[in-house]
């Protein structure tokens, strides 16, 4: 880990580039561990260990959170037949922008033959002001298996703050076996209509997204995920191509979009055979 200021790439003037590069493989007895690491801030790690079969891994902002002008590179594999979560023990943040220059994240996410992924972030909420572009590019092997949250909070609504942010740009590719599965590109400002399917449902609408890989159609729990609709959680999910499936909903507000996300992973695991990792907070 290093911080620096002399590459152009550290700290620079009011700004942090960091960074955080992660490989995990398995060792001969089956045991999945981490082959390469790096990080700078605005990125640290916990110490790895081994939850359910899978390799757990926290991922720590130990600052207060994006500023504008503030870029974080991700690009995370999981190695042929490792099995890997990663997490953030606390939510992501980003401030107000003192300036035009958003904060921006790219994300590289690999997942190998016959290993698995899952990425499951505490929310993500972006404060009155607040500009911020995220870039998330999934690569799976063709038996690859794969499990990926993410969760957009309206802003800090206990301080009124719902949709008061400047603009969010998020991109997405999905590619498994080289072939493009899913391309997501949106931008939500308060500025024009972008926002007015998230206000329909919810004044302070949580959004959830899942992508799914890994599992046959026989095991897809259609039936049970179609449960998670009700007064509070307005829920959709359908198949991409392949084993691929995707699922979408909006949350009254953060208890709702927690208990949605809990219940969620649970079925997920136990229609897949696997044990469930704990990873020790709220979010079994």
């Amino acid at each position: 880990m290093s911080i620096s200021s002399s590459d152009g790439s550290g700290i620079t003037g009011r700004s942090i580039r960091g960074h955080l590069d992660l490989r995990s493989d398995v060792r001969g007895d089956g045991t999945p561990y981490l082959s390469r690491q790096s990080f700078r801030a605005p990125i640290h790690l916990s110490k790895a260990h081994v939850e359910s079969g899978s390799l757990l891994v926290q991922l720590v902002n130990p600052t207060a959170g994006f500023f504008d002008g503030d870029r974080l590179d991700l690009d995370v594999t999981a190695g042929k037949d490792s099995r890997v979560v990663l997490s953030t023990p606390g939510a992501s943040r980003v401030h107000r922008a003192r300036s035009e220059t958003p904060a921006i994240c790219h994300q590289r996410l690999t997942v190998e033959s016959d290993a698995f992924l899952e990425w499951i972030p505490e929310p993500f909420i972006p404060q009155a002001g607040a500009r911020y572009h995220q870039r998330t590019e999934i690569r799976l092997a063709e038996d690859a298996g794969l499990l990926f949250f993410e969760w957009i909070a309206p802003g800090r609504v206990a301080r009124g703050e719902v949709f008061a942010y400047e603009s969010l740009r998020w991109e997405l590719d999905l590619i498994a076996a080289d072939k493009l599965v899913a391309r997501e590109r949106y931008e939500l400002t308060p500025h024009d209509h972008s926002l007015a399917a998230l206000r329909e449902r919810f004044p302070a609408a949580h959004y959830v997204t899942a992508y799914v890989a890994g599992m046959d159609k026989e095991s897809w729990p259609a039936e049970d995920l179609d449960k998670f609709n009700d007064e509070r959680t307005y829920f959709g999910h359908g198949p991409l191509t392949g084993n691929i499936h995707i699922i979408r909903s909006l949350c009254a507000d953060s208890l709702a979009a927690r208990a949605l996300i809990s219940g969620l992973r649970t079925l997920i695991y136990q229609s897949a055979g696997k044990s469930l990792p704990n990873l020790g907070r709220f979010i079994a």
